[in-house]
């Protein structure tokens, strides 16, 4: 077998094709290097602007300092303990409106989204009866809400209880919680029968805008113009509208479901990163460096039917190609995707595909004229990596059945070759020397003939 001229040619190839591994493999940490330039644009986005936004509240806090008596060396030791009382609200229902804006730094982009916040609770008044006693002492009670980072407060109207205005102050007031905003609640507000807050509140943000559903009966509703919703957060709304030109979607939630009741609890520090949350991000479509890493995992499949397209026109015509002619082909095929990657961030990754489909198609076009002798044969191998080009690229379109579509090709190639073969003698093929005799060159010039 290691005399064997076809198993070296064999190995050869393989050769080649592990050589092409490595600018493959250059041609990945590029991809991601001009990926992770285009993540540093959004992470400047939010170190400038505004980071992601998590709205909890309104709530009311109350600070409580309570006295306790204990028993410590056999006598009596009066202890101070202070904590924060919180009342959440029966039902809170907040309407947003957003607006996403586009932002360039050179050639990469980013988004920034404005939202237009109003906030409507209505609390159980009963529930804020305070018990007094000489050893429990109130202190003067706040409405709060925060926010995930305060830059991205904008204009922020007042406050209205049972109609009457009230200002609201910077901060949430609260400890461990810092951004936000608190507006002190009258006392004489606790004595209506009933206690209703309403405020609006422009909100500037990157990527994630979520709502933590604090109500017993919570709801929170968003129209927005960006067309790339992502909805994967800890709940999913109830219904959603996606078109070309903007979302809505509504949420809903009550206590049963959420059970955040009780992590408002007298003694514990709210942790309010932790709290399940309705949240949407404005998430970007899959855009060109993903695509071109998804094409590149499949440049090994074009690189072997090229070869293998190559070995069989060896095998039926008689007509030798080189392995530094394979080596150069395999390059060009390379280059297809360093074109593609340069180019999509200009003009789209689909026209770039094009662009670069036909430029490589024609540069191995004319080069293989010279290798196969042969303006037909050269047209005809054009044409079968112009039909590659787009078989793969309806594989990347097609992601949810690209298995399918992938198979397909393979297993067309396959019975293709199986059938082009099927009357070959490998075994005298193999044993064939690399000098063929009179009468094989005959019979390679007849099929030459044939093949042009």
């Amino acid at each position: 077998m290691l005399k064997s001229a076809l198993f070296w040619k064999v190995m050869t190839l393989l050769g080649c094709m592990v050589v092409l591994l490595v600018p493959l493999s250059m041609l990945n940490s590029l991809i991601n290097e001009r990926s992770n330039y285009r993540d540093d644009v959004e992470q400047s986005l939010r170190q400038s602007a505004s980071g992601p936004q998590t709205l909890t509240g309104p709530l009311i806090a109350i600070p409580v300092t309570e006295l306790t008596t204990v028993i410590e060396e056999n006598k009596e030791v009066k202890k101070e303990r202070r904590f924060i009382r919180y009342y959440l609200p029966e039902s809170l229902n907040i309407v947003g409106k957003q607006s996403v804006e586009p932002r360039h730094i050179g050639i990469y982009k980013g988004q920034i989204w404005r939202t237009a916040v109003t906030v409507d609770a209505t609390f159980n008044r009963q529930l804020l009866n305070r018990d007094t006693d000489d050893n429990t002492q109130f202190g003067t009670p706040y409405v709060v809400l925060a926010v995930g980072d305060s830059r991205g407060i904008g204009k922020v109207g007042e406050l209205n209880i049972n109609g009457k205005s009230y200002p609201i102050e910077p901060g949430s007031n609260l400890p461990g919680v810092e951004q936000g905003l608190h507006a002190i609640l009258p006392a004489e507000r606790l004595q209506d029968e009933k206690l209703t807050l309403r405020f609006n509140l422009d909100l500037m943000g990157t990527k994630q805008l979520a709502v933590v559903p604090i109500g017993r009966n919570s709801q929170f509703s968003l129209t927005s113009n960006w067309p790339h919703p992502n909805f994967m957060g800890d709940f999913l709304p109830q219904q959603r509208t996606v078109t070309e030109n903007g979302f809505t979607a509504n949420w809903q939630s009550t206590w049963f479901a959420n059970n955040l009741n009780a992590s408002f609890s007298d003694a514990q520090l709210v942790d309010v990163n932790r709290l399940p949350a309705f949240s949407v991000t404005v998430a970007n479509p899959v855009d060109q460096y993903q695509l071109t890493d998804r094409a590149v995992k499949y440049a090994i499949l074009l690189i072997g039917l090229t070869f293998m397209s190559f070995f069989l026109m060896e095998t039926l015509t008689g007509i030798r190609v080189h392995p530094m002619q394979y080596l150069l082909v395999g390059l060009s095929l390379v280059m297809f995707y360093l074109v593609l990657l340069a180019v999509s961030e200009h003009i789209g990754f689909n026209r770039a595909w094009l662009l670069a489909s036909l430029v490589c198609a024609g540069i191995n076009g004319f080069y293989l004229k010279a290798v196969l002798q042969s303006w037909k044969a050269s047209a005809v191998f054009t044409a079968g990596l112009l039909i590659l080009d787009a078989v793969l690229w309806q594989l990347l379109q097609s992601e949810d059945s690209a298995l399918l579509l992938g198979t397909g090709v393979l297993f067309a190639s396959l019975s293709a070759v199986m059938l082009l073969t099927r009357n070959i003698d490998w075994y005298r093929m193999g044993n064939k020397a690399q000098t063929p005799a009179v009468d094989d060159k005959q019979q390679d010039s007849d099929r030459f003939r044939l093949w042009k």
